[in-house]
């Protein structure tokens, strides 16, 4: 009875552990090999008997809402992804107006591409403010 063991084991584990999950449990790890020693009764090999019973009883999805199944929470980084824009078009800003000011410091150009930088931070700011 390893088998209906393993998979019952599988079917609970995203269910918090209590006491009212064990009991629960049990009750049907019980059901469940009483079902397969009935089918054996009945003249079925004990691998198809457990086969079968595990086809049958499906799933938990019931029990996993009764009892408060653990859903992976998604963080919300998108105050993290605007500050990064923010530094990372900062830096950019940086090199490009050093890259000016070194090169070609009569003629004032590095305004123009700043602006398509700052695009960058602009919708991170829309994007966090439209998830907070």
């Amino acid at each position: 009875m390893k088998e209906v063991k393993d998979h019952v084991d599988a079917l609970f584990k995203n269910i918090p552990k209590s006491e009212q999950r064990e009991l629960i449990k049990q009750e049907i790890m019980e059901n469940l090999e009483e079902k397969v020693y009935d089918l054996m009764a009945e003249g079925k090999s004990e691998e198809d008997a457990i086969n079968k019973t595990i086809v049958d009883f499906g799933d938990i999805d019931e029990i996993e809402k009764e009892l408060g199944a653990m859903k992976p929470v998604k963080k919300n980084l998108t105050k993290i992804d605007f500050g990064f824009s923010l530094w990372g078009s900062g830096l950019i800003i940086a090199l490009v107006v050093f890259i000016n000011f070194y090169y070609t410091p009569q003629t004032i150009w590095f305004v123009y591409p700043t602006f398509a930088i700052l695009w960058w931070p602009l919708s991170m700011l829309y994007r966090w403010l439209r998830l907070k």
